[in-house]
């Protein structure tokens, strides 16, 4: 099993890239989320790997961080989710973003990733509840309750927030917000300072 390649990127043409290690060219497919933080073609870089087996296939898929590769694996356990789908999902939202819906069960968020149908999205809500974290991990919300993040995050996305937007406004926003006041105050005080985190952008 390959656990990680470290490299010069010689092709970035998503999903797929070539890494060229000790003179061998590696092909994987990388989600969205790890292409961001790739640096440009030339340059050394290294990646955790995962590697998938078929009949008449060796496919090896990279990711930037344990997180997505942790979450790339617990998504071919779930049922009708393939590589494909799994890396469709981290394309379009964060490990944090997909670990709150899955949470807030917010089944019209997931849907909004390309590939995912209603009944894959509740699928994925069903299985994945105990492999995700908390709603509010990494994402450091302070004190306001996680259903206040949850509506907040489903409503910016509603807006027309991408997923990873969404979250990082959110976290912007989070600080302090409504803090000892009720869910839907201090839901609607962190849509308010997200949105005027984005105008100050």
């Amino acid at each position: 099993m390959i656990g990680s390649l470290a490299g010069v990127l010689a092709l970035k043409a998503p999903p797929a890239l070539l890494l060229e290690v000790g003179g061998v060219g590696y092909e994987l497919e990388a989600p969205m989320s790890t292409f961001y933080s790739l640096p440009a073609v030339g340059q050394s870089v290294r990646l955790l790997t995962h590697m998938v087996v078929r009949e008449d296939a060796h496919a090896l898929y990279g990711f930037g961080s344990s997180a997505e590769r942790t979450l790339f694996r617990n998504l071919l356990k779930v049922s009708g989710v393939g590589p494909r789908i799994a890396l469709a999902i981290l394309s379009g939202a964060t490990v944090e973003a997909f670990s709150m819906c899955v949470q807030a069960q917010d089944v019209a968020s997931l849907t909004r990733i390309p590939g995912i149908g209603r009944k894959i999205a509740e699928r994925l809500i069903v299985e994945m509840r105990d492999r995700v974290g908390p709603a509010t991990t990494g994402l450091e919300f302070g004190s306001a309750p996680v259903g206040a993040e949850a509506e907040a995050y489903s409503a910016l996305v509603a807006l027309g927030y991408r997923p990873a937007e969404a979250v990082r406004l959110l976290k912007n926003a989070g600080s302090g917000a409504g803090a000892g006041s009720g869910s839907a105050h201090v839901t609607e005080e962190l849509i308010r300072r997200a949105l005027q985190s984005a105008a100050r952008e």
